[in-house]
């Protein structure tokens, strides 16, 4: 998991790449301004291609709360996949896979960094069984719960009474009217992600990557 940030370094993060990011947590109106931030932001200049890439791929290591090395080996893995698919689209999948991504999406804590702690603490299960890898990899089939100090922490009651997402992804079926259970039928997309990205760049930035 990548180092703790505070609120104003979350929103200059953001304010940085553009784009609001849910992993970071719940914080203001992001205000789009045409310049960059800082007091030279005004200053039009012009930005490289690598730049724009760079940017890009930002985003996925801030929102999902990892490091430059941990992504790049999940490029490496993605790009190693037998199955045919384009490794992009299984980078993705993989990403949105992760355990403490599932837990944070599900409504079960209001931030990355929140659910990672709640894996880390032992209070989500997976089949029933304690998972505190924030890494695991949810497959479809799996069924995700806390535990009962889970239920009861303070993170899921804070996003229970302020939901970070209007709804969960079409990829989890969410039982019961407590919606305290939920299963992965299916692989999570793209589509999923939770903030405006384009996928080329990223593919653009690691192509030498093997």
């Amino acid at each position: 998991m990548a180092k703790s940030t505070t609120a104003r370094s979350r929103f200059k993060i953001q304010r940085a790449l553009g784009v609001e990011l849910p992993g970071l947590g719940k914080g203001g109106a992001l205000a789009r301004r045409p310049y960059g931030p800082g007091v030279h932001g005004n200053k039009r200049k012009k930005i490289s291609d690598y730049a724009v890439r760079l940017k890009e791929k930002q985003k996925l290591v801030f929102h999902y709360g990892l490091r430059e090395k941990q992504l790049v080996t999940y490029v490496k893995q993605a790009k190693k996949n037998t199955a045919g698919k384009p490794w992009m689209e299984v980078l993705l999948t993989n990403l949105e896979s992760r355990l403490n991504n599932v837990v944070f999406r599900l409504g079960f804590a209001p931030s990355m960094m929140a659910a990672s702690q709640m894996v880390s603490h032992g209070q989500v299960q997976v089949n029933g069984k304690k998972v505190d890898r924030s890494s695991y990899i949810v497959k479809e089939g799996d069924v995700v719960t806390l535990t009962e100090k889970g239920y009861n922490n303070q993170l899921y009651k804070q996003t229970q009474e302020s939901p970070r997402f209007a709804a969960v992804p079409a990829c989890y079926n969410v039982e019961g009217s407590d919606k305290k259970k939920a299963t992965m039928v299916a692989a999570p997309l793209e589509s999923d992600v939770p903030f405006d990205f384009n996928s080329q760049l990223v593919i653009e930035y690691y192509w030498k990557v093997k």
